[in-house]
C-alpha cells in the first residue's frame, strides 16, 4: 500500500498470538494484493480498468466498497473513492486493514496492542499497566517536531496531511489537491471509520472545524497551511 506497517504488542509473548501475529502479516499483504492502486495485477486497479466485476473480484471488494459509498453518504460527498475520475478506496482500505488486523491479534488473547499503518492507528488495551498509549502527531511544518500527544486506550488516531507525500487528497468536488489543511488528525473509537472520516475534514479545508465539532464519537486537531492550529472541544 505505498507505506509501513508496525505491530507493538505488550502481552506476554503465547503461540496463539505468535499465530496471529503472522496471520495479521499476511491478512496486510492479502489486502495489498487485491486493493493497491500500485500494483497493476491487484483486483482494484483491474476493477477500475473494467477487466473484472465487483462480483468476481471477491466480498472484501464488495464490502469497502460499500463502506465508501456510506462514507461518501455521510460526508456529503467529501468522502469518494473515485475523486479525479480513477476508482481508488485507498481512503477507506487502511484503516478498514489495520483495524481488522488488530482484531486477529485481540481474539488471539494480544489484548494491549498498537497497530501503525503510516501513521494510522488502532491502539486497544494499555501502554502497560495503569499506563495509557502515547502517540505523537507530527507537525506538518516543522520536521522533527511534534504539534501534539494524544493519549488513550483503545483509541484510534489518524492524520491526513501533506507532510509525507504532498498534496495527494483531491477535493472531490474539484478534482484538485486540497491545500488549505497541511494536517488534520481524528480520533475514534475504531480506525475505519476514523480513516475515512479524517481523509473527507481534510478535503472539506476551512470547513473541518465546524464539521468535526458535530461528530459525537470523533475529536479533531488541524493544521493550516499557515501554521494556525486548531482543535475541538474534546481533542
Amino acid at each position: 500500500m505505498g507505506t509501513v506497517f508496525s505491530f507493538d504488542i505488550r502481552d506476554p509473548a503465547t503461540p496463539a498470538i505468535g499465530r496471529a501475529l503472522a496471520e495479521a502479516v499476511a491478512w496486510l499483504h492479502h489486502v495489498d494484493e487485491v486493493f493497491s492502486p500500485y500494483r497493476q495485477d491487484s483486483a482494484i486497479s483491474r476493477l477500475g480498468r473494467g477487466e473484472l466485476s465487483v462480483e468476481r473480484c471477491g466480498p472484501e471488494v464488495a464490502e469497502v466498497l460499500g463502506l465508501c459509498e456510506a462514507a461518501e453518504r455521510a460526508t456529503d460527498g467529501w468522502f469518494s473513492h473515485t475523486a479525479g475520475g480513477r476508482l481508488d478506496p485507498s481512503g477507506m482500505v487502511k484503516g478498514w486493514a489495520v483495524e481488522r488486523a488488530s482484531a486477529i491479534l485481540y481474539g488471539a488473547g494480544a489484548h494491549n496492542t498498537c497497530v501503525n499503518g503510516g501513521g494510522d492507528i488502532q491502539l486497544r488495551g494499555e501502554a502497560a499497566p495503569g499506563v495509557p498509549w502515547r502517540v505523537g502527531i507530527a507537525h506538518p511544518l516543522r520536521p522533527g517536531a511534534l504539534c501534539a500527544v494524544v493519549t488513550g486506550r483503545d483509541l484510534a488516531v489518524a492524520t491526513s496531511g501533506t507532510a509525507e507525500r504532498g498534496p495527494h487528497v483531491l477535493d472531490p468536488h474539484t478534482g484538485e489537491p486540497a491545500t488549505a489543511l497541511a494536517s488534520l488528525t481524528l480520533t475514534g473509537p475504531g480506525l475505519t471509520w476514523t480513516d475515512a472520516l479524517a481523509t473527507a475534514a481534510f478535503a472539506m479545508g476551512p470547513a473541518a472545524r465546524a464539521w468535526t465539532e458535530a461528530l459525537e464519537s470523533h475529536q479533531a486537531m488541524g493544521v493550516t497551511a499557515t501554521g494556525d492550529l486548531w482543535q475541538t472541544p474534546g481533542f
